[in-house]
């Protein structure tokens, strides 16, 4: 708790009575810092804060790099801007030596302005000057990490826009003439030129891991969803060696979600990638480490080794298998020609610039389909629903089906299937069957996304990992009951029929195929690691 004595050699709280001194001194938070330590991050609830001691340095990120903006010492102050003007803190505040600051919400702010208006004036003219240097950040022109040259309807430029897109890799895009030559061109900042790249090409360029750093690791993670990036921020913690390997981009099928609006915490809802890149953040702050467009190809079930694609291995003390699962492919003849250019498995933000101006057609009923049909109503001319059932109920939730029936762009097809595309290089229309006339009718279309539920693709586990008929693996209870379980104690509640490996989320056998449980899992699978690993 901070002293009178102390609030006073503050400048800003210099002129204060006895009393006010006392009622700051029991209402304020005061934080000690070791270096490295953040005070505060870019984004969060506004508040004001003093620096007591040592020194600290505010950080914004600018073109997807954190930037130093300005020091802060002793008797400093920082957040007077989002005070006044109500908004989130525009920056981050983090320790460079040891330091201690002092946090006045902004009840207690107002409260002792009541009293003593000075201190008002003085934040008020403090701000004023922070909003010019605000604005000149504001007014940096972004300079993007790469430039993506293609048609904007080829599969590969898409797959590359999608992969910059998840990674948080800045990129603008140049569209040319579908014939102009071999597709994506991928420049770089320093003038190079990447054509046809592949993905962990792309991964290189941008500057992302793409090859593990350790041969041996306490924890390896397969697959970057939300239960395994919680996985990853929990085992960095607790202090293990943790390393993530995902195929593609963090965030899993999650990440491509344009609206969750049942997490917890988030009273507005939260897009997928923005849940995503939080998390990778916070894991790789806590020491995880994470590669991208690396698969698991096989495991080594008694001695937990690990073979990457490329044949390099890795071993581990423990696997947490969090693979998730991936879209389930729609039976149309002639669809794959049309993936990318026109087709679309999944939907995710980054896709709202297919949706310009055009009808959107959406084949799917559950709380995907609902989320991408409200956020593509914001972009596209139209959005239209394709249901094979009788109504949304049975698989959407209440929210979504209100929030559709009072949107005057969505327009929902029930007893209705695609039974047939048409397009030369890319998708031109579909034929739309009415079940309850019998009747089929062809539509205008160029963009199609099919979200009509997913599989979990585990066939590349061992066999010592046992799995239900329909490829979720097999964990605790039913582990045992499978009769592949061989140990003599029990196993552990997310523990599959091979001693040390886990299992989590959407790929486990019974697991609720919702965000928040495969969060709460990614917990708790660590938790049983450490008691594993103690035995």
């Amino acid at each position: 708790m901070i002293s009178a004595d102390e609030l006073r050699a503050i400048p800003l709280f210099a002129d204060l009575t006895s009393e006010q001194l006392a009622f700051l001194s029991r209402a304020v938070e005061d934080i000690s810092l070791v270096p490295g330590e953040y005070a505060v991050h870019e984004g969060d609830d506004r508040a004001l804060y003093a620096v007591v001691e040592g020194l600290v340095h505010l950080t914004k990120e600018v073109n997807g790099v954190e930037r130093v903006i300005g020091p802060r010492g002793p008797g400093e102050l920082y957040g007077e801007v989002p005070v006044m003007l109500s908004m989130n803190m525009p920056a981050g505040c983090v320790a460079v030596e040891p330091s201690r600051i002092l946090r006045v919400d902004v009840g207690t702010f107002f409260t002792l302005a009541a009293t003593a208006p000075q201190v008002v004036a003085t934040v008020g003219a403090l701000a004023k000057g922070r909003m010019e240097g605000l604005k000149e950040i504001a007014a940096e022109k972004p300079t993007p990490d790469m430039v993506v040259i293609g048609p904007p309807v080829d599969p590969r430029v898409h797959e590359v826009r999608t992969f910059l897109n998840r990674n948080r890799i800045s990129f603008e895009t140049i569209s040319t003439d579908h014939h102009a030559g071999p597709f994506p061109v991928v420049e770089l900042a320093d003038g190079r030129r990447l054509v046809d790249p592949s993905m962990r090409e792309v991964a290189l360029a941008g500057g992302l891991a793409v090859f593990p750093a350790h041969d041996h690791y306490e924890v390896v993670i397969i697959g970057g969803g939300p239960t395994g990036l919680t996985a990853a921020v929990n085992g960095a913690a607790e202090g293990l060696r943790t390393l993530v390997v995902e195929r593609f981009a963090p965030g899993g099928q999650a990440g491509t979600s344009t609206r969750i609006e049942n997490y917890t915490g988030f009273p507005f809802g939260v897009s997928g990638d923005e849940l995503a890149s939080k998390a990778m953040r916070q894991a790789k702050r806590l020491g995880a480490e994470i590669v991208v467009t690396r698969a698991i190809e096989a495991i080594d079930a008694s001695a937990r080794t690990l073979t990457l694609d490329g044949g390099a291995q890795i071993s581990a003390q423990v696997v947490l298998v969090t693979s998730g699962v991936e879209w389930r492919h729609v039976d149309l003849a002639g669809i794959d020609r049309f993936v990318g250019n026109g087709v679309y498995y999944g939907a995710a933000r980054s896709d709202s610039g297919l949706a310009h101006g055009q009808d959107v057609f959406i084949i799917g009923a559950g709380n995907s389909a609902g989320q991408a049909a409200l956020f593509f109503s914001r972009h596209a001319r139209s959005v239209t629903l394709v249901v094979r059932g009788e109504s949304l109920a049975a698989s959407m939730s209440q929210y979504l089906i209100d929030q559709i029936a009072s949107n005057r762009h969505i327009v929902v097809e029930t007893r209705s299937e695609v039974v047939a595309l048409h397009g030369q290089d890319a998708l031109q229309a579909i034929e739309v069957a009415d079940r309850r006339t019998g009747t089929v009718r062809q539509r205008d279309a160029e963009v199609l996304f099919v979200m009509i539920g997913a599989d979990a693709v585990t066939s590349w586990l061992p066999p010592e990992v046992a799995r239900d008929s329909h490829g979720f693996v097999l964990t605790g209870p039913d582990a045992r009951d499978s009769g592949r379980w061989t140990q003599p104690r029990e196993p552990f509640a997310l523990e599959t029929t091979a001693p040390g490996i886990f299992a989590a989320g959407d790929v486990r056998s019974g697991s609720v195929k919702r965000v928040a449980s495969g969060v709460g899992e990614g917990g708790m699978a660590i938790a049983f690691a450490h008691q594993y690993l103690a035995l």
